[in-house]
């Protein structure tokens, strides 16, 4: 049989404010797309439906209508599993209804083993789900001593143990998977999974992943990738959008995996096409970014934009510059030479020098205009009178 592993969705995400929703239909329209074409028998998707515990309407309702298309009105299965973004009775309050369109939706973990009937194959596919298991949402406090090793022991614990009593129920003559939204020690982030949510204390070993299991279908990490040292093929498929500059360049993809019962797992990626590119550019100066806007930069590409400057960067630059292109995201000026080692700043200093010492530490070499240390200068005469008044 042949599984489309997918996850990360985080439908309803912006990029600084912009929204992406159109990239992200266009993402569930290939989707749709690689599933009929690849012959796809069952739809596996590892956590993160949505960015948010309260995503908007049109998220909702595209994930909805994506479901539906993907399940081809019931007749292949397709099972998702909520992940840290997700709020997991939110994800499965539609269960009674996507269920009579084979969608299965997890939102917290529980005893079940879910198996469905392949009808093209006449095999059956066995899946130990796993959705993001946090404390809060195990119910449970696996370390009352506050120290983080031991909480991450007591986690991989938890999760080897869930694990092991649930792929007891594998069948031989089956095909047997397990899928989770879990971070796996050893793998690599990118910044678009935010910190808080990433590593620390809920992390499992490679090991941990249960060797019964002929694939783990992995979401959490936005870079795909096969998890190392573990002890049957397992697999993040990664984000399909890049949701932050430090994705920039990286191809997106979603995994196909042929299995049979009781042999090892055929893997391959399908790159993706949809989703305006992330780029970042470092410009010599204002003229360069305009011939780089016209002659290289894609008209629908997101910009992380850097210019190296002398002094700052005029308003009205900035000002032509996005209206030169509408995906600029962020304009940073880069000052010419090496910043000053920062020494200790003496106190008997004038006023004036030392605004114009903290100005070029923050903007690394530059020099306020006459404009803006008069303005400093004019703040701090009318604070002195307000102090004199007070008193």
């Amino acid at each position: 049989m042949r599984l489309l592993h997918t996850a990360d969705w985080h439908l309803g995400r912006t990029l600084e404010g912009r929204s992406r929703l159109e990239e992200q239909q266009q993402f569930l329209d290939e989707l749709v797309q690689i599933a009929e074409e690849e012959r796809v028998d069952a739809i596996i998707m590892a956590g993160d439906v949505f960015d948010t515990v309260n995503p908007p309407a049109a998220a909702e309702q595209m994930f909805y209508d994506g479901m539906a298309r993907l399940s081809d009105r019931g007749r292949r299965p397709v099972i998702a599993i909520a992940g840290n973004h997700d709020h997991p009775d939110r994800l499965a309050a539609s269960s009674p209804l996507s269920g009579n369109l084979g969608i299965t939706l997890v939102g917290l973990p529980t005893t079940q083993l879910y198996s469905y009937g392949i009808e093209r194959t006449q095999e059956k596919l066995n899946i130990c789900a796993l959705p993001y298991p946090s404390e809060s949402r195990l119910k449970e406090v696996l370390s009352d001593t506050g120290e983080e090793l031991h909480l991450r022991n007591q986690y991989d614990n938890w999760v080897g143990q869930y694990f092991n009593r649930m792929t007891e129920w594998f069948d031989p003559q089956a095909v047997n998977i397990a899928m989770s939204h879990l971070y796996v020690a050893g793998s690599n982030e990118s910044d678009s999974e935010r910190p808080v949510h990433i590593g620390g204390a809920y992390t499992v070993a490679a090991e941990t992943l249960p060797q019964k299991a002929q694939y783990v279908a992995l979401g959490h990490l936005h870079r795909p990738q096969n998890v190392k040292r573990a002890k049957t093929a397992a697999r993040y498929s990664g984000s399909p959008l890049s949701y932050s500059f430090s994705e920039a360049g990286h191809t997106k993809s979603v995994t196909i995996v042929d299995l049979a019962p009781g042999k090892e797992a055929s893997i391959r990626e399908i790159p993706l096409t949809c989703g305006h590119p992330l780029m970042v550019y470092h410009a010599n100066g204002v003229a360069d970014v305009h011939q780089w806007l016209d002659e290289v930069c894609p008209s629908k590409a997101w910009v992380d934009l850097s210019i190296t400057v002398k002094d700052s960067i005029a308003m009205e630059d900035i000002q032509a510059i996005r209206k030169a292109h509408k995906g600029i995201i962020h304009i940073k000026p880069a000052f010419e030479g090496t910043r000053e080692p920062e020494t200790s700043v003496q106190k008997n200093l004038p006023i004036d020098e030392l605004f114009k010492t903290f100005y070029k530490r923050q903007t690394g070499g530059g020099v306020p205009d006459e404009n803006v240390l008069s303005l400093f200068l004019e703040l701090i005469s009318d604070e002195d009178e307000e102090r004199s008044a007070a008193e």
